[in-house]
């Protein structure tokens, strides 16, 4: 971008410093050589604003894209990290339902041995 404002630059430069010369080498009357050297002053802060507002304008695309493709990446990242906590809860809701199950049998089984000790033991 600043090689083409660099250049922009130059080319708008040499057009003023150009027309300046050409007019003021011109046969004319001093008031007449003034007002185009005016008129051409302002055709190029014209020029210059134009290119000015253009550029403006393509930043503002450029960083509203930017922010739009990063608001679009946080999103999806947050997402799947949604999506894999959720799937870890399942996972160890799963798990502890098994681990419960297997506890209740197993407790189930030493009151069995428990009673058949108790009774031995009567």
């Amino acid at each position: 971008m600043s090689d083409n404002g660099n250049t922009f630059l130059g080319v708008l430069a040499g057009t003023a410093i150009g027309a300046a010369l050409g007019i003021l080498f011109a046969p004319d009357k001093g008031s007449n050589t003034r007002a185009k050297i005016a008129t051409e002053a302002n055709l190029a802060k014209l020029k210059l604003e134009e290119e000015a507002l253009l550029a403006k304008a393509k930043i503002t695309e450029s960083a509203t894209e930017i922010k739009n493709k990063v608001v679009a990446t946080a999103t999806a990242k947050k997402q799947t990290l949604d999506e894999q906590v959720d799937s870890i809860v399942e996972n160890a809701s799963h798990k502890a339902d098994e681990v419960i199950v297997t506890l209740e049998k197993k407790l189930a089984e030493l009151k069995a041995k428990n009673k058949k000790i108790q009774k031995k033991a009567s």
